[in-house]
């Protein structure tokens, strides 16, 4: 048998994908076995994580510069809320989709119509 004989060519292979995902429509949206409930479970679970890292991080920093600096419970206590206060904003920016392109804004958001008014130099008169 030749190499040909063995292996079908690409182009047969692609006709047979598209007659299988034609056959089930239903699966096309990703997840576990195409649910499309499970990315919704997933989501939630990043949100979770990263509120619950963002405290912990915050906790630990304070309680290592409290147990450095002999400053018990103090620093623990304002590291744990800028811990919090991380987190909140990391919410925020999964939620709102920022963060997912540069200069963390939507690119509809930074594309601004030059008006001449707006320009800083001369006006053309």
């Amino acid at each position: 048998m030749t190499d040909k004989e063995r292996h079908p060519s690409l182009e047969e292979l692609d006709a047979r994908l598209r007659q299988a995902r034609g056959r089930h429509p239903e699966r096309e949206g990703g997840g576990l076995g195409g649910r499309r409930g499970a990315s919704g479970i997933g989501f939630a679970f990043r949100i979770g994580v990263e509120i619950v890292a963002a405290v912990a991080i915050g906790f630990g920093i304070g309680w290592l510069l409290d147990e450095w600096l002999g400053t018990r419970p103090w620093l623990m206590v304002v590291f744990f809320f800028f811990g919090s206060a991380a987190g909140m904003l990391n919410v925020y920016r999964t939620m709102s989709g920022l963060g997912h392109g540069v200069g963390y804004q939507p690119a509809e958001r930074n594309r601004r119509e030059d008006k001449p008014e707006d320009r800083d130099g001369p006006a053309d008169e």
